[in-house]
């Protein structure tokens, strides 16, 4: 069978994104910023004009959220972000953690946060930002990472929204992708 794609065009930027498939049934675009610096860049500036004007911190999940955030976060002038990472690293101390559920990570996942970030996010308001929410457990795991560190949530924003995700109302999103049926 040949190869499948979707095309988008999100913040002005056109891509043709490798349909994947899950299972038997479902099938995803594979969307990665990764490496991508006009479609990060681009997506970045659109979601910082969305984003709360009392923004204090913007926080994602490793590893496509990292230079989404780190882009966000020079065009809000803020000082750093934080990335909740996706195991405990040898220097985090005292470090809080989350399981995670993700349609496109086989099995549970943690995320967690050293430290520096917990006091970063204490007594601050919170931006969440993510490439891609479909289930929406990131952004939970997100969420409850946050709000354990002492964070105040003041919104959730991502570039797309994928099949049900589209119907939330807590989130803010650039444009939808919808789930598709495997071939």
């Amino acid at each position: 069978m040949g190869k499948r794609f979707y095309e988008i065009n999100v913040a002005g930027c056109k891509r043709k994104l490798h349909v994947i498939n899950l299972n038997d049934e479902i099938a995803i675009a594979g969307f990665i910023i990764l490496g991508d610096i006009e479609l990060t860049e681009k997506t970045a500036a659109a979601l910082a004009a969305k984003a709360p004007a009392d923004t204090e911190v913007i926080m994602t999940a490793e590893t496509k959220g990292i230079p989404l955030a780190e882009s966000m976060a020079r065009h809000m002038g803020l000082p750093y972000y934080v990335v909740a990472r996706k195991s405990i690293k040898a220097y985090m101390e005292n470090p809080l953690v989350v399981e995670d559920h993700s349609i496109t990570t086989a099995g549970k996942q943690i995320l967690c946060l050293m430290d520096d970030d917990i006091e970063r996010i204490r007594g601050h308001k919170v931006l969440l930002v993510d490439d891609v929410i479909s289930s929406g457990g990131s952004i939970s795991a997100l969420e409850n990472l946050a709000l354990q560190a002492g964070g105040q949530v003041i919104g959730r924003l991502a570039i797309l929204a994928e099949g049900d995700a589209a119907k939330r109302h807590d989130i803010t999103y650039l444009e939808e992708l919808p789930l598709l049926k495997a071939e």
